[in-house]
This record gives structure tokens, sequence and C-alpha cells, in this order.
């Protein structure tokens, strides 16, 4: 079935522009679906790719645009400590050798292979474990770590310390790594020994390295959620293939994350 939507938006906007915002596909894309001619406006073929979408006005994608559009995998693992994100040295284990039939929750139009194109986007060290998105979509990629990126991701932490207000204010405002200051955090104790940390940044071995800073030691760290997405009950070890409409819900909160800002 065709993908359709109406335009409520009280000024007329290019098509390209409002498909990116509405997390459907990229502007690039967003050209090439139209140059195809799968793209129409109240079943009127579009062929400018500069035309604008007015108030009131329903657009169509055809099904091949569907189709192409989900071609590229985004897959969602929950990794295990132990196992590495991206290239792996001697001995170490990749997670994409994790994306077994197996371990597979669902379904999938393919089981990669060592052909297979699918990059971390946005890393999870070693000794952490939870939420892993592989992905060869770039569109995804842009909406996760691309320098414009304003979506959160969201951690508890098992901290050795002493927890303490002021420790608490400076993890979540005022630390820099690098040379470079950190954007605010969000930061809370839920347990003795247990912060929730959610940040809009992923700087290498950022929260063991904020820790380090206030004199608190990270003894487990887990990712579980990137924006809208959330493990849920995806068990260790265990992948699946995000669907179409987490797609646009990743990308679109990412634009409106930007949009806000």
């Amino acid at each position: 079935m065709a993908f359709f939507r109406r335009y409520d938006e009280p000024e007329p906007q290019r098509v390209n522009r409002w498909l990116a915002q509405a997390g459907v596909c990229s502007r690039r894309e967003a050209e090439g679906l139209i140059a195809q001619g799968l793209v129409s406006i109240d079943g009127e073929i579009v062929t400018d790719a500069g035309r604008k979408i007015a108030r009131g006005q329903t657009l169509t994608l055809a099904d091949a645009a569907e189709s192409r559009l989900g071609e590229a995998m985004t897959v969602m693992l929950n990794k295990p400590v132990n196992v590495v994100s991206a290239q792996p040295e001697p001995g170490q284990v990749p997670a994409i050798r994790l994306l077994t039939r197996e371990a597979l929750i669902g379904e999938s139009p393919t089981i990669p292979d060592r052909d297979t194109r699918l990059a971390p986007v946005g890393r999870l060290d070693m000794d952490s474990h939870g939420l892993l998105l592989l992905s060869e979509d770039g569109v995804v990629a842009k909406a996760v770590i691309g320098p414009e990126s304003d979506l959160e991701k969201e951690y508890l932490v098992r901290v050795r310390g002493e927890i303490t207000p002021e420790r608490i204010a400076r993890l979540s405002h005022g630390l820099s790594l690098d040379g470079r200051a950190l954007k605010p955090a969000k930061v809370t104790q839920v347990e003795t020994q247990r912060l929730r940390f959610i940040l809009k940044e992923g700087r290498n071995r950022q929260i063991r390295r904020m820790c380090e800073l206030i004199g608190l030691e990270v003894t487990d760290l887990y990712r579980f959620r990137i924006g809208p997405l959330r493990l849920g009950d995806l068990k260790e070890g265990r992948w699946r293939v995000l669907t179409a409409e987490e797609r646009r819900k990743l990308i679109t909160m990412s634009a409106k994350g930007n949009s806000d800002s």
C-alpha cells in the first residue's frame, strides 16, 4: 500500500524539504524519487524538484518508492560486554558477528555476512552493553551521530565512590573533555550506587571519563535508549531489524531537535 500524508502547515514548503523533516527520507533521496516519477500531490505526479506542497494537499509515494527507501538495513542489537562495536583487534569479537539467524527476533530480508556493510551508529565500548545500532543507511547515521544531531541517548551507570549532590551537579554542567566543554547532561541518582545519564553527544568513553573527573569509577554502563528507540524486552545477544515507522520516528525526532535548538 502506497504511503500518503496530508500537509497541514500554514505555509507552502518544498516537497523535498518536507519529506526530510517528516523523517521519510533525505532531501537528496526525495529529489531522486521525484526524478523517477514516484511522488504525486493530489493525484498529479510531481516533475519539478522545486515543487511546493500547500496546506490541505495530500502527498503520495508510490509502492516502488517505499520499497526503495526500505532497502538500506538498520538493526538494533543488545550488545553484551566484551564485544566491540566496530573493527576488532586480534582475538576480539565484532558486534556484526552476533547477527546470526539463531539470534534474530522477528524477520529480516537478509542475514548479514562478511560482505554486508553495517557500521555502528554511535559506538558502545567493549566494557559497556546495551542498545547498539548498526546500519548501512546514511540518513539514519546522520540523524543519530551527525554534527547537527540532537537525539538523546539514555544510560544506567553503576559507579564506585560517594555520590553527592555536588558531584551530580558537576556531571550535569561544567565539565570539559579534551579542552572542549560538554553539552549539558541530565544526571539523576536512581539507586545507592547507580546513576541515570541522558546525553545529547557521544564523545569517546564520555561517561567513564566524566565520572573519572569527579572521582567516581564506572563499574557497569548500560545504554537502553537512543531517541525514540528502546531495547524493551530484547534480550542480550539478540537483534532485530528496525521497522520503517521506527526509522521515520528516529529521523523526525532528530529534525525536531535541530529546529528547536
